[in-house]
């Protein structure tokens, strides 16, 4: 299978590069970056630290859809939603795992999912994807008499807040307990905020050094109080997860896609 990474040159992109390499049944089609940058023109393999491989960083990332099966695509909002535009005109698959989309470009992507199949989700690790499922369980069984948070650190680097693991991880406990995030979340909690409503679904973001994802979920009852979590201590395994991904795409109708819906969870 033919896949292509958009970033090629950035740290997750050069993971990326890697992790298709290593991957059996796998062939790396071609790389992009933002015209101007150092990268482009360059042989991918150097930029990723891997020697030469005979293919040129490009610009210009509908070249990269017609010469690939699958792209996967960890930039930023505005080039994911162009790049799902291509991904719909050449019928090529798509992984996305930028985060920070606002929900008018989540109504894009699932616009462009209705001619080809895109997996579309806010984290790519198996182990952070088993979290979602077990709490979304949690919050379906322990109910709102349960208080629900969920603390989050990242390295000091990253610009969104909270996190799109994070936010994943409230959208699954929303599910279970029947009701829209929107509607129930606590993003920020400052100076005399009163009582805590039934059936909040607070967030505490932390930002510091170079963690790279770390996830908490607390149900917090009285008398007793149960933690879920993840840590990861590479980015390799987001990586191998959005290849994974991407081979699940193959043979698989135009939709939008989850990673529980490539891990049968």
């Amino acid at each position: 299978m033919r896949i292509g990474i958009v970033g090629c040159a950035g740290r997750m992109g050069r993971m990326l590069v890697d992790a298709v390499l290593a991957a059996p049944g796998c062939e790396l089609s071609g790389g992009t970056e933002r015209p101007g940058t150092d990268a482009v023109g360059r042989d991918l393999g150097e930029v990723a630290g891997l020697g030469t491989l005979d293919c040129l960083v490009e610009a210009d990332p509908r070249r990269l859809f017609e010469f690939s099966d699958a792209v996967i695509d960890f930039s930023a909002p505005g080039a994911t939603i162009l790049n799902a535009g291509f991904a719909a005109d050449t019928r090529v698959a798509l992984v996305v795992g930028t985060t920070g989309l606002s929900p008018e470009d989540e109504a894009q992507l699932k616009t462009a999912a209705t001619r080809t199949p895109i997996v579309y989700a806010p984290n790519y690790s198996v182990g952070v994807n088993l979290l979602l499922a077990l709490t979304e369980r949690a919050a379906a069984i322990l109910g709102d008499d349960y208080d629900i948070d969920i603390l989050e650190m990242h390295h000091r680097a990253k610009v969104d807040a909270p996190s799109g693991t994070a936010l994943g991880l409230g959208r699954a406990a929303a599910t279970g307990r029947g009701v829209a995030l929107d509607r129930v979340w606590r993003k920020v909690r400052d100076g005399h905020t009163g009582a805590r409503p039934r059936g909040e679904i607070g967030f505490a973001t932390l930002r510091g050094g170079d963690v790279v994802g770390d996830h908490t979920v607390f149900f917090a009852g009285d008398g007793e109080r149960v933690e879920l979590g993840h840590k990861a201590s590479s980015r390799a395994v987001f990586a191998k997860g959005a290849v994974r991904a991407a081979l699940w795409t193959h043979g698989q109708p135009p939709g939008l896609y989850t990673m529980r819906d490539v891990l049968g969870l």
